[in-house]
């Protein structure tokens, strides 16, 4: 399937499960999830800061904030942040993550069960979360908390792509024990499309206005186990019979070291996407 329309059908999926289920999707990754998931880099949080004025005396409210990948970077400014998060794994490593900034507090709750505070937030930040909330809840609840003129912050991290040469040839691996993994690499075009269609629902909200957008190509490297580790914390994954995470695992690892050592080179791109409330 095109990755453009595979990511719209698989957020449209997303957001279209119960409560119960999102609250507890990631628990058998938590852990993985907040060792290997890259944060956002400071300076696309810099960015996002300049642009809705943010400083220490703001209060924020992040929406979905899993274990506090990008909480930290928020909290060093010295404002006030109040973290929903349904997960309980998830609210565990984050009070954890949060432990030495005393003017974060973390509920364990979901955005549509949360008891609003309208008209008392500076900005609503949802870090790579927002797509799992229906948008008719979502957008009109994260106007309601929002003061008038505030912003609506999305961050978005996407997948951690090998060199396109290693790529293509793990993509015969993904064939043989799941093929809905295997996907076409991820050229800028794609990758366009893609926050695009994340970004459309903010767009076409009638309770925002004035979008703006910018992201950053980040470039690092991982361990290969840190690497394989990390496929564990994506929804594709998590879905596969426990048999055939294993054997899957198996052969990506065994043909990573043959081609990259100990170490596998990787690039993502980290974006935002953010409007004012009307």
């Amino acid at each position: 399937m095109d990755p453009v329309a595979e990511i719209k059908e698989a957020v449209a999926s997303y957001a279209a499960r119960s409560v119960e289920q999102r609250s507890h999707w990631y628990s058998p990754s938590a852990e993985a999830y907040a060792a290997t998931r890259p944060h956002y880099p400071q300076q696309l949080v810099e960015a996002v800061v300049a642009q809705a004025g943010l400083t220490a005396a703001s209060t924020l409210l992040e929406v979905g904030c899993g274990p506090g990948t990008a909480t930290v970077a928020f909290a060093e400014l010295g404002c006030r942040i109040l973290a929903i998060e349904p997960n309980p794994e998830f609210c565990r490593l984050a009070q954890k993550a949060c432990e030495a900034f005393e003017k974060v507090e973390l509920l364990t709750t979901s955005l549509e069960e949360w008891d609003i505070q309208p008209g008392c937030f500076d900005a609503v930040v949802a870090a790579s979360s927002f797509h799992w909330i229906p948008p008719e809840i979502g957008y009109p609840k994260s106007a309601r908390a929002l003061k008038p003129n505030d912003w609506l912050i999305l961050l978005w991290n996407k997948e951690l792509q090998p060199p396109i040469e290693t790529h293509e040839a793990l993509r015969t691996i993904l064939r043989r024990h799941a093929p809905r993994l295997d996907r076409p690499y991820e050229d800028a075009g794609t990758v366009a499309g893609i926050l695009e269609i994340l970004g459309q629902p903010l767009k076409d909200s009638p309770l925002f206005q004035a979008v703006h957008r910018g992201q950053v190509l980040v470039e690092g490297s991982l361990l290969i186990d840190d690497y394989l580790t990390l496929q564990t914390t994506y929804s594709p994954f998590l879905a596969l019979d426990p048999d055939v995470q294993a054997a899957l695992t198996s052969d990506l690892r065994r043909a990573l070291q043959q081609i990259h050592g100990d170490t596998v080179p990787l690039t993502y791109t980290s974006a935002y996407q953010m409007a004012q409330r009307v």
